[in-house]
């Protein structure tokens, strides 16, 4: 039996299982992870792609499918980037786009933290009903806060100026921010904020010199998910903002560079290309501090 064992057929099975199951191993792995992972990101880049395209091919390769191929440029034109910086107010909506943005992303997030703080921090009757009430709050649609929105805004003399905008859109950035920081404040440990008011630290100070700085990773978050919302809203914008400059880039490029049923194609998607690029700048910063804010905290 031992000289059937040691024979080499069986010593070339043997080599040759190992090399098998990596094989198969290696197979596994481009189905299950590779093909799907490739199909994702095609479907995904595909319209800034399609969107680079269209921004640099002139018109005669635009509307003439017939001698161009759709998917690439034979001659790459900068005309419709020409005429969307400087022969329409783009400059001046990107500027109006940018401020209202900013300055709603500053005031959700002051709103959120101080809300999250007193809702988990402090510990008082019935936190956890006003935080889920507060969540709930996000899920109302747009449409309902419509009318008195848009009551409040007409009252103000605030109607047709970015600060409309600055005013309303907290009002479904901060319930959501809040929920995101609630979750995010209950993983840091409260021995650390015992410990301070223990050698006489006030709550502001224990939220500005402790909380904050460990919730970094929460805060930036928020932020993200607030300058992408307030960059992106378009109901709002065209309901409060009537005045051509001061519209912000997606209800503009929307009205102003549609005429009645003539779709200016080239200079739409040049907007809408450098539109999307702060956003996407925005994000490459801070991917990092994004991910760890989803995959966890401070740990004891």
């Amino acid at each position: 039996m031992s000289d059937v064992a040691a024979s080499p057929g069986n010593t070339n099975t043997a080599s040759a299982a190992p090399e098998m199951m990596a094989w198969d191993s290696k197979s596994r792995r481009v189905v299950t992870l590779y093909v799907p992972l490739a199909c994702f990101l095609i479907i995904l880049l595909f319209p800034f792609y399609w969107m680079t395209v269209t921004a640099f091919k002139p018109n005669a390769e635009l509307y003439n499918f017939a001698e161009h191929n759709p998917l690439w440029i034979s001659s790459p034109t900068l005309d419709h980037i020409y005429h969307l910086l400087f022969r329409t107010a783009y400059p001046k909506w990107l500027w109006t786009t940018m401020l209202v943005a900013v300055a709603s992303t500053f005031l959700s997030l002051l709103c959120s933290t101080l809300a999250a703080y007193a809702i988990q921090r402090l510990r008082f009757r019935g936190s956890q009903y006003v935080g889920l009430a507060i969540y709930l709050a996000y899920l109302v649609p747009p449409s309902i806060l419509f009318i008195p929105l848009a009551t409040m805004v007409v009252q103000l003399g605030l109607f047709d100026t970015p600060f409309a905008l600055i005013l309303v859109y907290p009002t479904f950035l901060v319930p959501f921010c809040t929920w995101l920081l609630i979750g995010y404040f209950k993983s840091i440990p409260y021995e650390l904020e015992e410990c301070a008011l223990i050698d006489g630290a006030t709550r502001l100070q224990i939220l500005r010199r402790i909380t904050l700085p460990l919730a970094v990773p929460g805060l930036i978050s928020a932020g993200i998910f607030s300058f992408t919302l307030s960059w992106n809203e378009f109901i709002y914008a065209l309901a409060f903002i009537q005045s051509s400059e001061n519209k912000t880039v997606p209800v503009a490029i929307l009205t102003e560079l549609v005429t009645g049923d003539v779709y200016q194609w080239g200079a739409l998607m040049a907007g809408a290309l450098l539109g999307s690029l702060p956003v996407a700048i925005f994000y490459s910063f801070f991917v990092d501090y994004y991910v760890s804010s989803l995959t966890g905290a401070v740990k004891e």
